[in-house]
């Protein structure tokens, strides 16, 4: 900041991001640079797909963003980050409810989960809590935000022999795949969109970049800290991740309509 360099990381741990945004937003807006926290698969595309989802609203009673990978098979970043999680949080798990951060000791329930095909149903864990329930409650006013993870792939990450990632095909991409639902209601009213691809961690590359790139020409809403949701064009961002991700928004946003399901895809 005191340079006035944008700044971009994919930090998906909680604590650090709600430390990100409470100790240098001040400072980061008066040095008039843009600084974009979580800017990855989890907190950036979770918060990208709510805030296209919402469209004109800039509020909502709800919010559900819904994790469906095939596996997951975590780095050893992954598992460090994880490691630190846990002692900030003494074991502890979180959720976002009321308008704030919540720690509980008691197991994290599970449920179904309805996704778009070809998944489908699948159980969940619910407040299997990520990065999302800091950057959408950021810059849009939902109290409540419950992020769900396939109960499958929580089982890979919580086992310490599952390996890390192998690459299957010529870009280096593993054979994981996955499907991110999201659903936002307001006073009765439903929104959904959904973005679908292969390799959790091969898609934070394009998110990152397509900021990177927005952001040195000028294409941002704010500066200061923001989510991506905040600094971008959200429904332009997700379109312009084509061939990395499928994204299917909500009718209100302009795309083309799929009859069968109901969303356009971009």
């Amino acid at each position: 900041m005191r340079a006035g360099i944008p700044y971009v990381d994919v930090a998906a741990e909680i604590e650090a991001n709600v430390s990100m945004f409470a100790d240098y937003a001040d400072a980061a807006r008066e040095a008039d640079t843009a600084v974009v926290p979580a800017m990855a698969f989890y907190g950036g595309l979770g918060d990208l797909l709510v805030t296209a989802a919402m469209g004109d609203w800039t509020a909502a009673d709800e919010a559900h963003v819904a994790y469906g990978l095939s596996s997951w098979h975590p780095t050893a970043g992954t598992r460090a980050a994880g490691q630190v999680s846990q002692q900030r949080r003494a074991g502890r798990r979180v959720r976002f409810t009321a308008g704030a951060l919540e720690y509980r000791d008691d197991k994290a329930p599970e449920q179904d989960w309805l996704f778009p095909e070809p998944l489908g149903r699948r159980a969940v864990i619910a407040e299997f809590t990520m990065a999302d329930v800091v950057t959408v409650p950021s810059h849009l006013a939902v109290p409540e935000v419950r992020t769900y993870m396939t109960v499958e792939a929580a089982r890979d990450l919580a086992r310490e022999d599952t390996p890390a990632p192998e690459p299957v095909d010529a870009s280096g991409r593993s054979d994981q795949t996955f499907v991110v639902d999201v659903v936002v209601r307001a006073g009765g009213v439903e929104r959904r969109a959904a973005a679908r691809g292969q390799d959790i961690y091969a898609v934070t590359a394009p998110l990152v970049v397509e900021a990177v790139q927005r952001i040195l020409a000028g294409h941002t809403r704010t500066a200061g800290v923001a989510s991506a949701g905040a600094m971008f064009d959200a429904a332009d961002f997700l379109r312009a991740l084509t061939p990395h991700l499928s994204v299917e928004l909500p009718q209100h946003v302009g795309c083309q309509v799929q009859r069968v399901t109901g969303y356009r895809t971009c």
